[in-house]
């Protein structure tokens, strides 16, 4: 393929994506906020089907006694299934958005998650799509940051955008394969230059709405745990990756309904 074929592929697909943005503009931001809380919603869910299991763990791990390891699974519980229903009913959905930046800083404690670099990456990227959700909400209620002096109405907001979409990219750093295959290093150099386009803010629509396809493609494929019988440790494993996988899409959806923010080279461009 030469290089006009190449560059006229890019500018067809491009056309495509922006005919795709305009039908879906208006369903985008809510199929966004559903894949964005999945993994609580899952976890949520995991924690009352399997109480026991996960108190007798934080209990043995922690040697914390039976009364508050079961503290904690209520809150984990109780505070993934009421920020999900918050978010989707959009009711205090900035107070949602804390609680569940709460549930992660406590899981990622609780679980040894800080010293597992994959997963605290990945735990990073699930709180750059909670910044994101925050920074939604506040176009669409009262800041709960009123108070707080700022250069612009909506320099916070563009701030968390510019964090949210920084946050993100880190899942797709553990995606990356160091190995001499040729089909691993097109991924890498494909890869890293599309989470570096959504990370400066460069044509963050169409680079974001590329990477939801292709990190949609990797998690069927890697994590399909609907293949893996249910008593096998392997399954909940599965389970668990795909879901917060699924919630990184969802970030880079708000991304794509949303733009990038003020701070970003896109928006830039627009002064020039």
């Amino acid at each position: 393929m030469g290089q006009n074929d190449m560059m006229g592929a890019a500018e067809d697909f491009a056309d495509q994506a922006a005919a795709f943005l305009r039908v879906t503009k208006q369903y985008l931001p809510h199929v966004a906020r559903l894949c964005l809380i999945s993994t609580f919603l899952e976890d949520g869910i995991r924690m009352w089907f399997q109480w026991s299991e996960q108190r007798d763990y934080i209990e043995a791990t922690w040697s914390c006694g039976y009364f508050l390891a079961t503290i904690f699974v209520l809150v984990n519980l109780l505070g993934q299934l009421g920020g999900c229903i918050l978010v989707l009913s959009r009711n205090f959905v900035q107070y949602a958005c804390f609680g569940l930046f709460g549930i992660i800083a406590m899981q990622t404690i609780a679980y040894s998650i800080l010293w597992d670099l994959k997963f605290l990456m990945r735990n990073l990227a699930l709180g750059g799509g909670l910044l994101l959700l925050l920074a939604e909400s506040r176009s669409e209620g009262k800041s709960m940051f009123a108070g707080v002096p700022t250069m612009g109405e909506s320099s916070p907001k563009q701030y968390m955008q510019l964090g949210g979409r920084v946050l993100l990219v880190l899942m797709f750093m553990t995606l990356l394969h160091f190995d001499a295959s040729f089909i691993s290093i097109l991924q890498n150099i494909v890869g890293t230059a599309l989470i570096i386009l959504v990370a400066i803010g460069f044509k963050t629509k169409l680079a974001a709405l590329t990477l939801v396809v292709w990190l949609f493609a990797v998690n069927v494929y890697f994590n399909a745990f609907w293949n893996i019988p249910a008593y096998k440790p392997m399954h909940d494993f599965l389970k668990y990756d795909f879901f917060q996988t699924l919630s990184v899409i969802g970030g880079l959806l708000l991304v794509v309904a949303l733009g990038p923010g003020g701070v970003s080279m896109d928006e830039k461009k627009k002064e020039w």
